[in-house]
Formats: C-alpha cells, structure tokens, sequence
C-alpha cells in the first residue's frame, strides 16, 4: 500500500481506538504512525496497544512507527476545603508549602521548586489559563499573588508558568518508569514533555542508548528561546500548540508554528503540528470550515506530519477524523500554488557530501522527470536527507533494518520498504528498480535514481548516484 500524500498523519490511540480492527481501519484510512499517551496508558495496556499494532504491521506489510508520549512534570496546585472557590479581580491570593485545605484566600502548591524560583512579576496559569495570578511577594515558602483574570479555581488544577525557568528535569519518576517500559516494549519514538532546554534531554538519551529516537514537544516559552540548542540534540520536534498557547498568547502561536517547522526543515529532522487540529471531529462527522483550512496551513508550511489527538482517542469518529485528515492533505498536495510554496522554503544543503548528493538527487530526478528516487539507508540518515529536500517526486528508503524503516515512517514523504543489504552494485541497482516496480512507483521503462554508500552497508556515508531504468525483468538497466 502507497500513501498518494507525502505529508505523515499521527493518531492518537486510546478506548474509541484501541482494538486491533479499529487500528487496521485507522492505518487503512491514512495514519501512518500510532501514538501511545502515558498520561493515560499503564504499562500493561501499553503492551498490549503495541502488539495489536505489530500485528496488524504484519497483516498489512508496511513498517508503522509507535511513538510514546511521556506525561512529563504535571504541576497542580492542591484541594479546598469545598472543592472549589470563587475569587475576585483584584485580590490577594496566597500558593503555600502549608498542606491545609485551600479557601478563598489562599491554596496548597505541593512543589517547592516552584515556590523556590517565582519571583516579583511572574505569572502563574491557573487551569490552561482560565486564572491568571501575578507574583508580588516571594520568600521562597510561598507566593502572594494578585488576581489579574478569572475567578474561579478548584481541586488540583494544573499550573503554568510562562515567566519562570524551573529547575528541574524534563523526566519524573513516572516518566523514567515509562521510558524503561516503553523501551522494553519496543516503541520507535519518545516524546519528551515539558522540557525547558537543551539538557533536558540529555538524560533521556543515556537511557534510551539508541534504542529509539526522541521528540522534543515544544510547549514553553523557553523552549522556544533556545530551540536553536535544542535542534542539535533532538531527533525531531512538535509544535504542541496546546500548552504553547497557554504559556504565550494564542496570537503568537501560529508565528512559532512557522517558525519551528521551517528551523527544523533547515536541519533535516522532522517535525509534526499537532493539538486541535480537527477537534470539532472529536463529536462531529465532519470539522468546520476553520479546521480544514489549519490542517492545509501546516501541510503548504512543509511540515513531515500531522496528529489529531482526541479525535481519535476518544472521539466518536476515530476513523473518519483520519480519513479527513487524509483527504485535506491530498488535496492541498495536488494544488497548483504546493510546490511554488514547498520550494520557497528550501534551505542550501550543508557543505557535506551526503547533502550534495541528496540535493543532487533530487535536482536531476526533477530535471529529468524521473519516477522516484530509492536511497538505501541503514541508519535513517540518508532517507532524512532525501525529506529534506522536499522533492516533487516520491522517495522510496530501502532499509535492511525493520527499526530504521519505522522510524522514518514519520518523515516526510518516505516510503520505506524493509529489503536486505544490497550484495554489490548490479544487485543494488536490480533491487532498487524491483522494489519501484513492486510497489506501483514506475512502469518498465520509467527510470529511477538511487543513492547509497559505497562501499555498500557503511551508515551514514552517502557518496554515489546512479540512475537506472526498469528493465522488462523487473530489474535494473
């Protein structure tokens, strides 16, 4: 099965998606990678999501890639005596070390970090924004605030702050325990939550050990200070629109969608939109005018992929939702302003040899109008590379290893097909032109461009470009 689209659609997994029939119908209807939410999911049901997913892998054939998504550091402030009270504009209201009960004047905040680094002038995001307190009085056991907007809070809503760089890691000991599991079990990605700065990832790739790639969501302002720092150690971003708009103004979020998704093409590492996307789907067969016109805006900005969350966790059209998602970015795709857009935004390869000739590659198969470019690629480089430049015909990434082909499952535009190592070049280039056949990208005629390492199985070491036409055989000419 070939996707008619390049761009990659994430979807969430959860109770209206969980079975094996449903997953097979979501793959069917376009998702291309599965996402396991640990705020939600214990181990055992995260096992479990993972084997319906390989199995329905094998009844389909296609690589498809898992990611994991950690919780990351959840801060809530703590209960009230009535469950909930109604504050005033303009009062003082107190966040303290004291586990008492909370009232109108004052609640517990069970996190001394936070009590430890507000300081005069901060802001504190009650309940996704619903109440903003400003900081007046800090010593460090408690925070005097005055209510700026809102006047309602209740049991343990969550905390934002937009104003303060905590010290603190990106991983909890729930996060570390996930980590474990879902290395253990198997998953391509990690998303990372929370996380503030570039260290914050540091811990997460000593205990991943390569074993699967991590994803930086990018949800807080300063992440987005140091994104730059953070791009060199990350794997791929998301552009977590949710939390995002929370901590900065929403207005400000679509410019830092833009921004990120263009910083993460210039350094060849995919990044995804998500959060709202078809939200309306969540209880409606179909989204609105708006959803559809945000779901094209990320597929012209050149994004690698696309996710709906509760759409297809745990809405009442799981399926439907993909299936949308799907047809807006085909037809956004097919539209005749796409590939002026898409180039407009490509960036000058690196002074490598690798990027020379995956900029090359590309060049000639659009020069030339060839059928597809096949990279052979053992480590996923060589396939992110060819996303990067953003071709106008499709890339074919050939891979002898099974993790490699699903994690590029969500990069842009890739088709991955699992194939053993290439014996020498006249097999290389009969693989190449058999597998292009095979999976409906050319007729026997058409020709194609291959790239690959020489000598042939060297990671990372892109250094040849042959163009070869389909033979009669099926093979290579």
């Amino acid at each position: 099965m070939r996707r008619s689209r390049k761009v990659k659609i994430l979807a969430t997994i959860g109770p209206a998606s969980s079975e094996q029939a449903t997953l097979r119908k979501l793959f069917e209807a376009g998702a291309d990678v599965f996402r396991i939410n640990m705020s939600h999911a214990d181990h055992e049901l995260m096992r479990t999501l993972i084997g319906r997913i390989r199995a329905v892998e094998a009844e389909v054939g296609r690589p498809i890639g898992i990611l994991a998504d950690l919780q990351g550091p959840k801060l809530r402030v703590g209960r009230f005596a009535d469950g909930k009270e109604t504050l005033a504009v303009g009062q003082t209201f107190i966040l303290d070390a004291d586990p008492a009960p909370g009232d109108a004047t004052r609640v517990h905040l069970p996190h001394p970090e936070i009590l430890a680094s507000v300081q005069p002038g901060h802001r504190l995001l009650i309940d996704d924004g619903k109440l903003e307190l400003k900081a007046v009085k800090c010593d460090g056991r408690s925070i005097e605030s005055v209510v700026v907007a809102g006047t309602s809070i209740s049991d343990r809503k969550g905390v934002s702050l937009p104003d303060t760089d905590l010290p603190v890691g990106a991983l909890t000991e729930k996060d570390r325990a996930d980590l474990d599991a879902a290395l253990e079990a198997g998953v391509d990605w990690i998303a990372l939550s929370f996380i503030q700065r570039p260290e914050d990832l540091v811990e997460a790739r000593q205990i991943a050990k390569g074993r699967a790639l991590l994803l930086s969501k990018i949800e807080k302002p300063q992440a987005v200070a140091r994104l730059s720092e953070i791009m060199e150690l990350t794997d791929a971003l998301m552009v977590a629109r949710g939390d995002l708009g929370v901590e900065m103004p929403p207005e400000a979020v679509p410019g830092i969608q833009k921004q990120i998704t263009r910083a993460a093409r210039r350094a060849g590492k995919p990044v995804v939109v998500a959060t709202q996307m078809l939200e309306s789907m969540i209880s409606s067969p179909v989204p609105t005018r708006a959803e559809v016109s945000d779901v094209a805006t990320a597929v012209f900005e050149g994004a690698d992929a696309i996710m709906l969350s509760a759409e297809s966790a745990a809405g009442a059209y799981p399926v439907e939702a993909v299936a949308t998602m799907n047809r807006i970015a085909e037809r956004v795709e097919k539209d005749p302003t796409y590939p002026a857009i898409i180039n407009a935004q490509r960036s000058t390869p690196e002074a490598t040899g690798p990027d020379a000739i995956s900029f090359a590659a590309r060049e000639i198969a659009e020069t030339l109008e060839l059928s597809a470019i096949v990279s052979y690629t053992a480590s996923g480089a060589t396939g992110l590379r060819a996303a990067r430049e953003r071709p106008k015909v499709p890339i074919i990434a050939l891979s002898p290893i099974l993790e490699t082909a699903r994690r590029l499952s969500l990069a842009w535009g890739t088709h991955c097909v699992v194939t053993e190592d290439a014996k020498d070049l006249d097999d290389m280039v009969d693989r190449a032109c058999r597998i292009a056949l095979h999976e409906n990208f050319g007729a026997v005629g058409d020709r194609i461009i291959i790239t690959a390492g020489v000598p042939l199985g060297t990671s990372g070491a892109t250094n040849m470009l042959r163009i070869a036409s389909i033979g009669a055989d099926g093979g290579g000419k």
